[in-house]
């Protein structure tokens, strides 16, 4: 009886969750594009001015953010996968309800704080008194993202990410369009207003709430949209809630002790990565002045760090990211039913697709760096090329390191990566500093220091999945193998590059035909040498049709 429960368990709980972490990856790529080109014109009608108060006010907001929602869609998904696992359907949906609530009074509270808050933060804080209209039309999103965090870590929970799929989608195609059309008018209120006030920079200041009126309306559509989900959804929840034979049925304090001690060691882990960028760019100033560089010659070093290297590392870094929400209601179920055969199975799988997804990113970003840049940026200076090959080895060990901490989410050991984010700071900050003083490595030290970092947590990370659970790497199915297919791609897409540049030449084609032939070439040897499985193929989407084509292709054996 136990084992056909557990198979029940095993077969409803998540079985999808490649598939679901693909379509979410998906939406989350789709979400960073569509970022990166509305970002373009938005900085071209605020201007120089107008983009500083608008970070400096984004700045606040994520900050904020983080405290208020960003650890709520791993902490619900996890507490209502682990209760639909034990059968609790009743308790799923109390888990729910009581994180609503939680989410509302955390949202106003923090909303409230930072609305009436804003004129002291931007003169105290930020040093920047113009910078609170745009934090003042910034402050309703928190509580509209608070809101949506736990309809999204929810449905997470049940294995559906649709719902955070489109629902990104929506809130960042909202956002662009509202983002570039407030800019544009508030600019133009703010300069009227400016000449009758005789304060020259009111236009700039203006033009930032206007952009930031996007996030809130993107934010509000988005929230509505999963409303209507969950409205959809209600009739399955109240079944669930009245048809429960489980028998148990926890109170509201006991769920909300329990998501408030889930959440806070996820929020203090998180915070650690943001807090790790924070130091590092304080650090760098200070030791950048004190070697007598001038304010001019290294924030525009620290402008290609975070404008131009750090935006292009994130995009393939949203994979990863996307596929932790997934793994860790998966994981959740498979611990639940007691089968470390599961649980090593699941943490393979993510493990191997992880890899076969970052690698190949990071051997692109090594072998078409300084043709990457020109085609975006059009910057064919060295500092931005070089930068990026480091961020070759950041892409693929953050990934690693991302998604080890979802894996120990998921085995229900929550604090261990909070723990193990404080060491690898620590060893990452003195890294940091000796990089700066000792090897003056300038701008580099950012993108070393990172991997220094994340390289400490793979390493913390690991050891304590295998100490948990038993779980040892198939280093040749994981690492070996991705990275020979990625090796092939990388000396093909040089050499079509090579090639192009020097028949044809252009900022455009050289660089767009290599990596689409780069894409080929990788999928076609990363099949030919048996790096993924049939079922690894068969738990994307259209994973059958795909094996089939494959077979046919002769990429994969024929059965």
């Amino acid at each position: 009886m136990a084992d056909a429960r557990k198979t029940r368990i095993q077969s409803a709980q998540n079985d999808d969750f490649i598939a679901q972490g693909a379509i979410l990856a998906v939406a989350t790529v789709l979400t960073k594009v569509i970022g990166v080109i509305y970002r373009i014109p938005l900085a071209n009608i605020l201007g120089d001015a107008g983009n500083g108060f608008y970070g400096y006010a984004y700045q606040i907001y994520a900050m904020a953010l983080m405290v208020s929602s960003l650890s709520l869609p791993t902490a619900v998904s996890k507490l209502v996968s682990a209760r639909l696992a034990a059968g609790q359907k009743r308790n799923s949906v109390r888990v729910f309800r009581c994180s609503m609530l939680f989410a509302v009074v955390v949202g106003i509270v923090i909303t409230a704080a930072v609305f009436f808050g804003a004129d002291a933060i931007s003169v105290y804080a930020m040093k920047s008194p113009l910078s609170v209209y745009a934090l003042k039309m910034l402050a309703p999103g928190l509580f509209l993202v608070a809101v949506m965090a736990v309809i999204r870590g929810y449905f997470q929970g049940l294995g559906s990410m649709m719902p955070t799929a489109v629902s990104q989608i929506i809130e960042q195609l909202i956002r662009a369009v509202i983002s570039i059309a407030g800019a544009g008018i508030f600019v133009d209120m703010g300069t009227r207003a400016g000449e009758k006030a005789g304060e020259e920079l009111l236009g700039p200041a203006y033009g930032a709430a206007g952009a930031t009126l996007g996030t809130v309306l993107g934010a509000l559509i988005a929230l509505i949209f999963l409303f209507f989900v969950v409205w959809a959804y209600r009739g399955k929840m109240n079944r669930q809630y009245r048809t429960d034979r489980s028998g148990k049925e926890d109170s509201y304090r006991h769920i909300l002790k329990v998501l408030v001690l889930t959440a806070v060691p996820i929020l203090f882990s998180t915070a650690i990565y943001n807090i790790n960028q924070i130091l590092d760019l304080t650090i760098f100033n200070h030791i950048m002045d004190a070697q007598g560089y001038v304010e001019e010659e290294y924030m525009a070093l620290q402008g290609i760090y975070s404008g131009k290297y750090d935006t292009l590392v994130n995009v393939p870094l949203s994979i990863p990211w996307a596929l932790c929400s997934s793994v860790v209601p998966s994981l959740t179920a498979a611990v639940a039913t007691r089968s470390r055969k599961l649980v090593h199975e699941k943490i393979d799988q993510t493990l191997r697709l992880t890899m076969v997804i970052t690698i190949p990113c990071g051997v692109g970003f090594l072998v078409l760096a300084s043709p990457l840049m020109v085609l975006l940026y059009n910057d064919a200076s060295k500092t931005p090329a070089y930068l990026l090959m480091l961020g070759s080895v950041v892409v693929v060990l953050y990934a690693w390191s991302s998604i080890s901490n979802s894996i120990l989410h998921g085995l229900n050991h929550i604090s261990s990566p909070a723990k193990n984010a404080c060491i690898a700071l620590v060893v990452h900050l003195i890294a940091f500093v000796l990089m700066m003083t000792a090897f003056k490595m300038n701008v580099y030290a950012l993108a070393a220091g990172n991997i220094v970092f994340a390289a400490c947590m793979c390493w913390l990370n690991q050891r304590k999945v295998h100490k948990v659970c038993g779980f040892r790497m198939n280093i040749m199915d994981t690492f070996v193998k991705p990275l020979i297919a990625s090796a092939v791609m990388g000396i093909v897409a040089y050499g079509v590059y090579f090639g192009l540049d020097h028949l044809i030449g252009g900022r455009w084609i050289p660089t767009i035909i290599a990596i689409i032939i780069a894409m080929l070439v990788y999928v076609a040897v990363v099949l030919k040498i048996g790096t993924l499985s049939d079922a690894d193929i068969e738990a994307l989407p259209m994973g059958a049709r795909l094996l089939r084509l494959s077979r046919k292709l002769r990429l994969m054996p024929a059965e």
